[in-house]
């Protein structure tokens, strides 16, 4: 498994730390696949924006199905996300 770095919250530049506020889980927390994207900021909105669209634009399948979908996705590609 390949692992990759993230910026801590509490080293994050000014322009890092609000996207991280933007993007923080109802719980308080950024999830570590957008962390990931500290080191480039643009690659965060990038992908958060991609997630948004394939997993809440107007669709034919329900939310519950695009995640079962994600899931199944995930688990064959032996990735815990």
């Amino acid at each position: 498994m390949a692992f990759i770095g993230y910026i801590d919250e509490d080293e994050a530049s000014p322009e890092l730390r609000k996207l991280y506020d933007r993007f923080r889980s109802p719980a308080g927390q950024v999830d570590n696949i957008l962390r990931i994207h500290g080191p480039n900021p643009a690659s965060l909105v990038g992908h958060y924006q991609l997630y948004e669209t394939l997993m809440r634009a107007r669709s034919g399948l329900s939310l519950v199905q695009r995640e079962m979908i994600a899931v199944v996705v995930s688990a064959i590609n032996q990735c815990h996300y």
